[in-house]
């Protein structure tokens, strides 16, 4: 598994590390000395290589890299953020050891060197940084040397990923025991660069001791983040088996909109036809009939005309997972719509104007502000994902304006458990949250799926693992690492009709791998 520890649960992992005795000097000299490692990889012999270091413990696992580096023969710089007495801790014995100049932190430090480490600040900063920081920043986009972060980038805040000021770009980045959300979480991801996880001596059975109790946002939940990796989810996933049949698979039934946007509807069912439900149909309204069964194939058709028809087609309890909202159009009807959806046996999607259709507002005797949450904690069908994207979200569930700043990890699970449903908040760095306070954040992505439909095919993906028995929280995982996988694979010029005819390939590296 990929956990993705916070900073306080990293501080956790630690204490509770020097408490089953492991000394805190020992955990400090292994990560300078990891730092020392990668730095050696990424210069020649001799280069001269600038250690900036701040006041924390960041600047004392600085101390030791840079006395390492200087025993191996390399021209070492080191200049530090304050005054030298002021360090605490650690950091002190470290700085002690080091036997070199300590010249104040300014740009000048850096010129002519071949690299610079980043050792000012950690990960736990929730601070904007000081002006000389800044002034390195500006000095650091001038020059040519690659920056060694260790941790993170200066500035960078480990739990969200957002920036504290003047943004600091690291070609690799070093990290320790596990990554934190802010590595994966956008603009850290950008700003880490590569990340490197370095082990340092922390036991790994101090792990499930120090997630749970930090989690905030959790209400008796798990508590778990991970980054989005198969390990996470390839167990649960549903590879055909060579006494299944169609029937044994699913049947997905995906909700059409009006004949003028049945697009989106018939991505959707492709998706979820490629992934491996056994069955597909698209539900259509009678004037969107001649448009679709000219589209579909192997994709079945059934005509609907109203909400108390869609739930006639769904009392046919083999239709066990459903998408709404690709191109149904926002308004009562689509609300009512879902509420039939909603009152079914199946598992459901709601997606783009499924979700929309329940905007937020703050006028009560506006329709739109009824309330999603509860219509879903009365239900009676299956799990329920909700799929928005940042504005679908924000309309949803309503912008925190006068509040605290949450991070998008925070948001998903915040939101997550008040719709109990799992929340997929899509981006670059989708984050994928279950109302039991798991979540997982997908670092696969690249930009090419920004094009249009692809959301409606990544729909179309959960809704068919859904069909075939898949538990909520990994498909969505599994769906959105699937889609960013597909879009890596056809690589520039990606449409959204591409997404489902590269799967096949990707699901078959997949398993390969799984069995090597």
């Amino acid at each position: 598994m990929h956990e993705l520890l916070t900073t306080e649960e990293m501080a956790e992992a630690e204490r509770r590390a020097v408490a089953l005795g492991v000394p805190s000097l020992t955990l400090m000299e292994n990560a300078g000395r990891a730092v020392a490692d990668e730095a050696a990889k990424m210069v020649g012999a001799n280069a001269r290589i600038a250690v900036l270091c701040g006041p924390g413990n960041n600047g004392g696992d600085g101390f030791v890299a840079a006395r390492i580096l200087k025993e191996r023969g390399f021209d070492v710089r080191v200049a530090l953020l304050g005054d030298r007495a002021a360090l605490k801790g650690d950091a002190t014995e470290m700085a002690r050891l080091w036997r070199g100049e300590v010249a104040p932190l300014c740009p000048k430090t850096i010129e002519g060197a071949a690299l610079v480490i980043d050792a000012i600040f950690g990960a736990g900063l929730n601070r904007d940084v000081p002006p000389q920081v800044g002034a390195i920043a500006a000095a650091l986009r001038e020059t040519v040397a690659p920056l060694l972060a260790v941790d993170v980038p200066s500035g960078l805040n480990g739990n969200s990923g957002a920036h504290n000021g003047p943004a600091v770009q690291a070609a690799r980045t070093i990290t320790f025991f596990r990554k934190k959300p802010g590595h994966v979480l956008l603009p850290g991801r950008v700003l880490c660069g590569e990340v490197i996880v370095a082990d340092i001596g922390i036991p790994e059975g101090v792990l499930e001791r120090a997630l749970t109790p930090v989690r905030q946002w959790d209400e008796g939940g798990s508590g778990f983040t991970f980054e989005n990796t198969p390990a996470l989810w390839l167990k649960h996933f549903p590879w055909p088996s060579l006494d299944g049949h169609k029937f044994s698979r699913g049947h997905a039934l995906v909700v059409s909109g009006p004949a003028h946007q049945t697009g989106a509807a018939r991505l959707a069912a492709r998706g979820a036809l490629r992934i491996g439900a056994g069955l597909v149909t698209v539900a259509s309204p009678p004037s969107a009939l001649p448009i679709n069964a000219a589209h579909l194939t192997a994709i079945m058709l059934t005509p609907f005309g109203s909400a108390r028809e869609l739930a006639e087609i769904l009392a046919d309890d083999r239709k066990n997972a459903v998408v709404i909202g690709p191109g149904c159009g926002v308004g009562a009807d689509t609300r009512d719509l879902v509420e039939a959806v909603l009152a079914s046996g199946a598992s459901v999607v709601l997606d783009a104007d499924a979700l929309t259709s329940f905007e937020s507002t703050d006028d009560p005797c506006d329709p739109g502000s009824w309330e999603l949450d509860g219509m879903i904690h009365e239900k009676q069908c299956g799990e329920v994902v909700l799929t928005p994207h940042q504005g679908e979200f924000d309309r949803l569930f309503g912008k925190s304006d006068g509040e605290p700043t949450l991070s998008k990890l925070e948001l998903a699970c915040a939101a997550a458990q008040t719709s109990h449903a799992v929340v997929v908040l899509k981006g670059p760095d989708t984050v994928i949250a279950d109302p039991d306070g798991r979540a997982s954040i997908n670092a696969n992505a690249p930009p090419t799926l920004a094009t249009a439909g692809s959301g409606d095919v990544l729909a179309g993906f959960i809704t068919g693992l859904l069909a075939e028995g898949m538990p909520a929280f990994e498909a969505a995982c599994a769906a959105v690492w699937l889609h960013g996988e597909c879009a890596n694979t056809f690589g520039v010029g990606l449409i959204a009709e591409d997404l489902p005819e590269v799967l096949p390939r990707v699901l078959t590296k997949l398993r390969e791998n799984q069995h090597a």
